[in-house]
């Protein structure tokens, strides 16, 4: 068992960084194993075993990390490619519910179908409430990128498993501080980069217990087959049988970094990375008057300019401009000290921000 703070000392804090939900920071351990892997291409000694080694870790930690099995995992390198996968794998005429405002990279590659496909947009909160007899899928993201606010995944997956329905879920801004159960879910997405802290270039697709089933390896490559350096030429095509036949060749170098970020969490209870992570949150919501959310994002409005973007900025925190707000992102790095920090910049700040976190 890791316990919290031997698991913060993997970190370099940064002081002011506030932006795990548009880029991780990366462990000691991650940055020196891409540093190792660009010198080992720069000197033309590069292993392509131990970058094929490297994706089994990846795929393996992050199986660990949200609770299934690692033959449900494929990897690939973007969460729109994946969502692509499972969008053209629906039958013409299906129905997929989507909340509103949720990242593009969920709700595009559904809308580039629209010929064949219908795609309704609800209010997040109204997502098990808008699930009806035709709909075939419900895609959303667990947590939303836009304002953190946290789906009622228990209500949704009742309402969708009452009709039939699958549910695709969107991982990106909840693996790594929220306490996630893949198998929970038909389908998940997940990018690495964010709260993971892995280079950006790897993300992960999980398929129920009983394999891909109907979903259509739509990028089928020679990572995708059942033995890989068997089937680099031609047109016999032997895809794995598990999760593996929907891999997308993996940008090697990203994954060594991605391997080591991801074991990082091996033995560390996220129940208290979310403690502490939306512990600092919901301080600094505090210290602005604001309700507690239980979430790790907070978003503040903003004028057209970014006037508050630009005060945190001055102040030494790097925040993020997210529909028409200011994005805040706390994450295990940060500590009492930030939240301080983001108070003394916010015109509201100071009030109620009296107790520790943590």
């Amino acid at each position: 068992m890791r316990t919290l703070d031997a698991f913060r000392g993997l970190y370099d804090p940064v002081p002011g960084y506030l932006d795990a939900a548009t880029c991780g920071l990366p462990t000691r351990a991650t940055a020196a194993a891409v540093r190792d892997a660009v010198a080992r291409w720069q000197a033309g000694t590069q292993d392509l075993a131990a970058y094929d080694e490297a994706v089994a870790r990846s795929r393996a930690a992050f199986a660990r990390l949200v609770g299934v099995d690692r033959t449900r995992v494929a990897v690939g390198a973007q969460v729109s490619p994946l969502v692509g996968t499972v969008a053209a794998s629906l039958p013409d005429g299906a129905e997929v519910l989507t909340a509103e405002q949720d990242f593009s990279s969920l709700t595009y590659p559904f809308v580039a179908l629209a010929d064949r496909l219908t795609v309704r947009a609800v209010p997040l909160d109204r997502l098990a409430d808008e699930v009806r007899p035709t709909t075939t899928l419900v895609a959303y993201s667990l947590v939303q990128s836009r304002d953190g606010a946290i789906a009622d995944a228990d209500a949704i997956g009742t309402a969708a498993a009452a009709v039939g329905a699958r549910t695709l879920v969107d991982l990106t801004q909840a693996a790594g501080w929220l306490p996630v159960d893949a198998g929970a879910f038909d389908l998940t997405v997940c990018a690495a980069y964010k709260w993971l802290g892995a280079p950006r270039g790897t993300a992960f697709l999980t398929v129920p217990a009983g394999g891909p089933g109907d979903l259509r390896p739509t990028s089928a490559g020679w990572y995708a087959a059942q033995d890989v350096w068997s089937s680099v030429y031609g047109h016999d095509l032997r895809l794995a049988p598990d999760a593996r036949r929907l891999d997308i060749s993996p940008a090697w170098i990203c994954w060594a970094g991605t391997a080591p970020a991801l074991e990082a969490f091996d033995g560390v209870d996220l129940t208290e990375v979310r403690r502490w992570s939306a512990g600092l949150a919901d301080r600094f919501r505090a210290g602005l008057g604001l309700e507690p959310t239980g979430s790790a994002i907070v978003r503040l409005p903003d004028d057209a300019e970014g006037s508050l973007r630009a005060r945190l900025a001055r102040a030494g925190c790097r925040t993020a401009g997210r529909g028409g707000g200011t994005r805040l992102a706390f994450h295990v790095w940060n500590d009492d000290a930030d939240v301080e920090r983001a108070l003394e910049a916010c015109p509201a700040g100071r009030a109620g921000a009296g107790a520790r976190t943590g």
